[in-house]
């Protein structure tokens, strides 16, 4: 949210445990050694006396106490092509309140001797697949065994919420702007929802800002909306119909009696495998209760029979019964084209079986016409793409594990170099063989 504020969020978002991030407990234990092996040299004044230092010839390393070396690190990713940056400000808060090292049981914060620069959650990289081109997202300078044990938590923190945010973007484009939900939550532990949620607005946010878009954010827990503000919200579960006998209908219509009117009315019609008469039958009810509750001058308690649209989730191992066998049977498996549009154009027409007065003719097209038609269960960029490659008459995409993915073009895994160290007062090359220090005009000073 950074990017659209220019506020970076604290330590009272996101709670970290720093009395065990400071000991190195969520650190890979490599960095902890180091860490411990710098602070006994610094203590033992070490000097570096090796023989084969890589530093140009002009300087020597005289006097190098390399226990209390200063160096430069650059954070980047190097997932191909673009990449939405979340993560930042997890990733500072660490240092702001991790950094410094420990005389026996007493902490020494050392944060304000650091140096740092960072972009803001929500601005973009790119990476053209050559490690000596990379475009940092944070660089630090300062003493190397305050921070080395924070490598391993901010760069988790940087990849896996770059990758949702990334993954949630490029799956946006693919649907042309049209809405998504976040349905993810189920696919990995409960801890990480409220960084993912975030990570899902801040990919939502930078979609309005480059395509001048509108999209709101639709989450399904309360702890994905928890850094932002969002609350859950949700439809009917495969598990609510079955309370009601499989009888989608009459769930929805005790759905819409009993829950507050901010939760939209989307049914869930793929419970008996036959979406549309589900859907029809459902549809039916909904608008009989709304007339009734008109007919009677209650608009306002009508309103809560408005439905809102539909969502199908076939499984991919079975056809609904509402598409007949044409061709490859493949084809008619799970949520397809061929059924969403059978399924839209018997939502249009419904009300023409109705027994209306004239009056309520045009009201009813209309009630049918504004049922939305939602779709679930395995989409992806690609698969969405085909859709509306197809003008399939989908209004929103429910999308759940893709946007944890991280396999091929998805990759958006953050490494972390030493790039500079700091001798007789200036900064000095010592980025390992395939890596430099490399520049982003977009970094800002943080600290």
């Amino acid at each position: 949210m950074s990017l659209f504020n220019h506020n970076r969020l604290g330590n009272e978002t996101f709670k970290l445990d720093i009395d065990r991030m400071r000991k190195g407990w969520y650190s890979d234990k490599y960095f902890v050694n180091i860490a411990l092996m710098l602070a006994e040299l610094a203590k033992q004044n070490y000097v570096y006396s090796g023989n084969f230092p890589n530093l140009p010839k002009e300087l020597g390393p005289d006097h190098l106490h390399s226990g209390d070396i200063e160096v430069e690190m650059q954070w980047f990713t190097r997932r191909p092509g673009k990449t939405i940056v979340v993560g930042l400000d997890k990733a500072l808060t660490m240092l702001k309140t991790c950094t410094g090292y420990f005389e026996g049981d007493r902490y020494i914060d050392t944060s304000d001797k650091l140096q740092v620069w960072a972009l803001e959650d929500g601005e973009t990289v790119t990476y053209d697949g050559d490690p000596l081109n990379v475009q940092p997202v944070m660089r630090v300078r300062g003493r190397y065994r305050d921070f080395a044990v924070l490598e391993t938590p901010t760069l988790g923190s940087l990849t896996r919420s770059s990758r949702i945010a990334t993954n949630v973007y490029e799956t946006v484009r693919a649907a042309k702007g049209k809405p998504m939900m976040f349905f993810p939550a189920r696919f990995d532990l409960h801890e990480v929802q409220a960084a993912d949620g975030y990570a899902y607005n801040i990919g939502l946010q930078r979609y309005n800002m480059d395509y001048a878009g509108k999209l709101g954010a639709f989450v399904s827990t309360d702890a994905q909306g928890d850094w932002w503000g969002g609350s859950g919200g949700g439809t009917v579960a495969h598990s609510a119909i079955a309370s009601f006998l499989g009888d989608t209908a009459e769930a929805m219509i005790a759905f819409a009696r009993v829950l507050p009117m901010s939760i939209s009315r989307i049914a869930l019609v793929d419970f008996n495998n036959d979406c549309v008469t589900d859907s029809l039958r459902t549809c039916k009810a909904m608008f009989d209760e709304y007339r009734r509750l008109v007919e009677a001058g209650n608009e306002q308690e009508a309103a809560r029979y408005i439905l809102f649209g539909v969502r199908i989730d076939t499984a991919s191992s079975l056809r609904d019964v509402s598409v007949p066998p044409l061709g490859d049977p493949k084809l008619d498996m799970g949520v397809n084209p061929r059924l969403v549009f059978i399924l839209r154009q018997k939502l249009d027409a419904a009300w023409q079986s109705w027994d209306l007065l004239p009056e309520w003719v045009e009201r009813a097209q209309k009630y049918c016409q504004n049922v939305k038609i939602v779709v679930s269960g395995g989409f992806n960029p690609e698969r969405i793409e085909r859709f509306e490659k197809l003008s399939v008459p989908v209004d929103i995409y429910a999308v759940g594990s893709y946007l944890l993915n991280n396999e091929g073009p998805t990759v958006t895994d953050f490494t972390a170099d030493v790039v500079r160290i700091k001798v007789g007062g200036g900064w000095v090359d010592m980025a390992k063989v395939g890596r430099r220090a490399d520049d982003n005009l977009a970094l800002k000073r943080v600290w």
